[in-house]
């Protein structure tokens, strides 16, 4: 089991997934670090850090790049730049990602939650994805997403995912919090 006074969360307390990570990571007492910048919409905001815009800029790739690496293309830029420069900073914080959605048929994840996995990936981060379709946890080694129980290690993590949280999603988040630091603090 994982020592909870080592872990530390680096979220977006975006409504879904990481506001569903960042309550499990106060009932568990895991540490957290939720990064903002000016306007962000949270659900879950607890120990922010609002990062400058210069910081945001660290975390800048051209939105060409992230279509063609998730083999898509989207419509508010701008908004959607902000997010990747977020995730970036939660990723390149952490030495494990989780992230909740959907993997699709070319291995990438949907959604905003993809360019999280594809920066793990990039950073060479072990990277772990509950799929809520396939209800169950999948993890990224030797080039292919292999079935997988996680553990959240004893090290900085960045948790991300889904808006469109589902029951096992919630129900999954939980189960990697008990399996790894074993019952809540009460």
């Amino acid at each position: 089991m994982s020592d909870r006074n080592q872990a530390i969360l680096y979220g977006g307390g975006h409504k879904g997934a990481e506001a569903e990570f960042g309550r499990c990571a106060e009932r568990w007492g895991v540490r957290q670090v939720t990064l903002s910048y000016d306007g962000h919409d949270m659900e879950f905001s607890k120990d922010v850090r609002v990062l400058s815009p210069e910081e945001l800029l660290k975390g800048d790739v051209s939105m060409e790049i992230v279509s063609k690496r998730l083999g898509r293309t989207y419509t508010s830029v701008e908004q959607v730049r902000t997010v990747c420069q977020l995730l970036f900073h939660m990723v390149s914080h952490s030495y494990y990602a989780f992230a909740i959605g959907w993997i699709q048929g070319d291995d990438t994840v949907q959604g905003g939650t993809g360019w999280g996995v594809e920066l793990a990936k990039f950073f060479n981060r072990p990277v772990s994805v509950f799929d809520q379709a396939r209800h169950a946890w999948f993890t990224w080694t030797e080039g292919r997403w292999a079935p997988d129980s996680p553990v959240i290690p004893e090290r900085p993590f960045a948790a991300t995912g889904t808006r469109k949280l589902t029951d096992e999603g919630r129900r999954a988040i939980g189960e990697l919090f008990e399996r790894s630091f074993g019952p809540a603090k009460k």
